[in-house]
């Protein structure tokens, strides 16, 4: 098996933000949850222990048992004699997420739709234009997380909530990629005609429609991650 070491030299310690208030107990998971969601560093990079303890002014075992949930959660990896690092899939496992996502929003679709309201199709479409907004700024991190924001509005409705952390997990795990950051224009442009289609049967309350909308974007998200492949700093080479 063809394995790629983690980057040696991390500052990912340097890039940590805190959220707990002024004087407050150190959200040590939800913060380093939180970097690595964030894309800022790339799948690979080290976590270094004593860094991130001295960052959050507390002892290496909280950040140790904080790395051991996230590792649970598939957003960490950790390897003997190397330590702890943001996670790196194969190609293949990225891309199978994309077929988890879609079977379990496929459900949560048809469930959404008879649900739905009228402050959900204003949700919808607020996102949907700050996903333009974006685009016409050059906004690459703003795109990618409204573009989460999008799925995630359209398929809340259904109030299907094991589902729903499944499909947040499922999302999760390809997020320090950022491959919503590495779409080509063209590619971003095909993605908005697709949620256009998808916001119109959403709004007329077609489920069957707007499964099938659903079904064309995944190809599409499919074709655009395939551009990015055989990128060494993303994912692992061949067994």
């Amino acid at each position: 098996m063809a394995v790629t070491s983690p980057r040696r030299r991390s500052i990912f310690a340097s890039r940590l933000v805190s959220s707990a208030p002024e004087g407050g107990q150190p959200r040590v998971l939800e913060d380093l949850r939180r970097a690595i969601l964030d894309g800022d560093e790339p799948p690979g990079t080290v976590i270094p222990i004593d860094a991130v303890a001295a960052f959050f002014g507390v002892s290496q075992i909280p950040v140790r048992e904080s790395l051991k949930i996230l590792t649970g959660e598939g957003l960490v990896e950790h390897r003997p004699h190397i330590g702890y690092s943001v996670a790196k899939l194969r190609f293949e496992e990225f891309r199978e997420l994309y077929d988890v996502r879609q079977a379990l929003e496929t459900s949560a679709l048809r469930a959404s739709v008879p649900l739905a309201t009228s402050d959900d199709d204003a949700l919808v479409g607020s996102v949907h234009e700050a996903l333009a907004e974006a685009t016409r700024r050059g906004d690459e991190k703003g795109y990618h997380s409204q573009s989460r924001r999008f799925h995630m509005a359209l398929i809340a409705p259904s109030g299907m909530q094991r589902l729903l952390r499944m499909y947040e997990s499922a999302w999760n795990v390809t997020e320090p990629a950022r491959p919503m950051a590495r779409v080509s224009d063209g590619g971003r442009s095909q993605f908005h005609a697709d949620h256009d289609r998808m916001i119109d049967a959403f709004v007329a309350r077609d489920a069957e429609r707007l499964v099938t909308e659903s079904a064309h974007h995944y190809e599409h998200l499919r074709a655009a991650i395939a551009g990015f492949a055989d990128d060494p700093d993303l994912f692992l080479g061949p067994e």
